[in-house]
């Protein structure tokens, strides 16, 4: 028996649902190249999100790549140090040189008020990231895009379903880029997303990730090759019809930890605004200072009881060596970032969790905690 409690595990309908899907395929034999499981799924998407346009991809990565090509961002961009490496990493792809801004100590994004002192003559684009599906603060952000006629592409990886004031965080800056990998909410085995707002930009986003192609013969931008194939975008249509289930499971499983691991002294757990729907993506905690354990002997204790939580994010992305020579990478530079990097811990979250699996976690959060507490006394009483 497999008791081992991962940080996530993948939403997978019945199996046996999936099956007519891929006898479809088997008949049609369209596998790729924007048959009609990839098409459907493209209007599905957009009518659920609340979007105008929805260009599918074979993976976030490359969604974040072509969205950069497709507003032809040049020179330098302003992120956030604490996401993904892929966040940065597709900025160095395209030729950029990422510009870290330091992050809001209570939602994790980054901090507006950071921005405005790193724009140069070089600065072109913005791209914030939604992080654990946290809302940005959109508004200030767009505004100082506004003021110094800057792009802003949100990476959204984490924000599928998210609602701020009744509407889609997706319909916020130029663009927005979903992932779909695995690991994900709503997932399409690997697979991503780009969200735009006008046919016009959907039409060169489509033709960016077909090789350039806009015909038979054609070729008008040197695209590449990141189309969604028919096998995920059948998966993700089904995805879809349990999506509402997996997210409600999602909630439940939150609000339980909220509620039991309030008697842990010295962790803190995220408390989202009334403002927006989340997708409780994540369950982020802080392993704060006066918490018996420190955040590292948590996550060890946790493993060596095959608990397997996360420290999304750490190391920041500043800290890898292809970032460290940059300005904006400094430790001094980034003192709330490299701060929350080093407290945050996220506990498994996922819609198939069971009753049992989540009280062992929360039992053996508290029992760590409380077994490092006897331990010190015992000690203080030996000296």
């Amino acid at each position: 028996m497999n008791n081992k409690i991962f940080v996530t595990s993948p939403l997978l309908p019945p199996l046996e649902e999936f099956i007519p899907y891929l006898e479809k395929m088997w008949s049609s034999r369209t596998l790729t190249n924007g048959g009609s499981f990839h098409q459907e799924l493209e209007a599905s998407l957009a009518d659920y999100l609340g979007v105008k346009y929805v260009s599918l991809f074979s993976n976030g990565t490359l969604a974040l790549l072509t969205a950069l090509q497709a507003l032809r961002v040049t020179g330098e961009v302003i992120t956030t140090p604490y996401s993904f490496v892929a966040t940065s990493h597709t900025l160095l792809w395209n030729g950029l040189t990422p510009v870290f801004a330091d992050i809001d100590p209570l939602t994790f994004n980054i901090d507006p008020e950071k921005i405005e002192a790193l724009i140069t003559p070089q600065t072109t684009a913005i791209m914030p990231v939604h992080c654990y599906g946290i809302p940005c603060q959109v508004d200030k952000i767009q505004q100082i895009a506004d003021i110094y006629g800057l792009r802003v592409i949100y990476d959204a990886a984490h924000a599928f379903g998210v609602k701020s004031n009744g509407t889609s965080v997706l319909n916020n800056g130029d663009l927005s880029v979903l992932s779909f990998h695995a690991t994900k909410v709503f997932n399409t085995f690997e697979g991503g997303a780009i969200i735009s707002h006008d046919l016009k930009t959907k039409q060169r986003i489509d033709y960016l990730k077909n090789f350039g192609f806009a015909g038979e013969t054609k070729v008008v931008a040197p695209g590449i090759n990141a189309k969604m194939s028919e096998v995920s975008a059948a998966f993700g249509l089904l995805q879809l019809k349990h999506i509402d289930r997996a997210l409600l499971a999602r909630e439940q499983i939150y609000q339980r930890y909220m509620r039991e691991l309030a008697l842990a002294t010295g962790l803190s757990c995220y408390q989202f605004a009334d403002d927006y729907e989340w997708n409780y993506a994540y369950f982020p905690v802080l392993v704060e200072e006066h918490f018996p354990l420190s955040r590292d002997e948590l996550y060890e204790m946790l493993k060596e009881e095959d608990i397997y939580a996360r420290r999304y994010f750490y190391p920041l992305i500043s800290s890898f060596s292809m970032y460290r020579h940059l300005d904006s990478a400094a430790p001094q530079e980034l003192p709330v970032a490299n701060q929350i990097a080093e407290k945050i811990l996220c506990l498994p979250i996922f819609p198939d969790m069971t009753n049992e699996e989540q009280g062992r976690i929360i039992e053996t959060v508290l029992r760590l905690s409380q077994r490092k507490c006897s331990e010190d006394v015992n000690v203080q009483q030996v000296a």
